[in-house]
């Protein structure tokens, strides 16, 4: 009876928050008037971007052709703050969902017999203190070195001007061809690798709140 309690107030709490997020949605666009359509239905945001996005990278046809900024966020912060932010997000976020998938098709790394679940959540907890000090630590010397190679006119944002921060692969690109191709493909797979990390935890804590997601994923 407890666990159909706790079941209920999830499912609710679900519902609450789905409600609020259309609600978001709602005060963030406006229909575009049908008279000015042409092909297509299309949104108008009620806030102007910054133009300073004009010069980013991401005026995708998925987005109308323009940097997405549905609600006008680049008015308010430093665009190029924000895409570094979105990107660090981004490339956390790919790395997060390797992490999340490897354990339950590959199972853990030899070696690491303090950790004995495949459940990502389960191995958080069961890591050793060592372990997050180490990362800790990693995190911070890249974070330094990251701030020095900006010093010294390296490039974190993968846009087509300035060396690229740390790219030892060479698979950034020598034209700024091919170098903007690779920043479309790395801010697209971040922005889909967000989402897919999101819907991870999130079924994770609420089971059957994705759809297609298999029960214990």
């Amino acid at each position: 009876l407890f666990q159909a309690s706790i079941q209920n107030v999830k499912i609710k709490m679900l519902k609450l928050i789905t409600v609020l997020a259309m609600c978001a949605l709602s005060t963030g666009f406006k229909v575009a008037p049908t008279a000015a359509l042409r092909k297509g239905t299309s949104l108008r945001v009620v806030e102007t971007p910054n133009p300073e996005l004009n010069s980013f990278t991401g005026a995708f046809i998925e987005t109308g052709g323009r940097v997405w900024d549905p609600w006008g966020l680049s008015n308010w912060v430093p665009p190029s703050w924000a895409r570094e932010a979105e990107l660090a997000n981004g490339r956390s976020a790919m790395l997060a969902t390797v992490g999340w998938v490897w354990p339950k098709w590959f199972g853990a790394f030899p070696g690491f017999d303090d950790v004995t679940t495949t459940d990502p959540i389960g191995a958080l907890t069961q890591a050793d203190p060592q372990w997050w000090a180490q990362f800790i630590l990693f995190c911070g010397v890249i974070e330094f070195n990251k701030y020095k190679a900006g010093q010294n006119g390296k490039n974190y944002l993968g846009e087509t001007d300035g060396e690229p921060f740390y790219d030892p692969a060479g698979i950034f690109g020598r034209t700024p061809e091919a170098r903007e191709k690779m920043a479309e493909r790395e801010l697209k797979n971040a922005r889909l690798a967000m989402l897919g990390i999101a819907s991870f935890a999130a079924g994770h804590f609420i089971p059957g709140s994705v759809p297609c997601l298999p029960p214990g994923f």
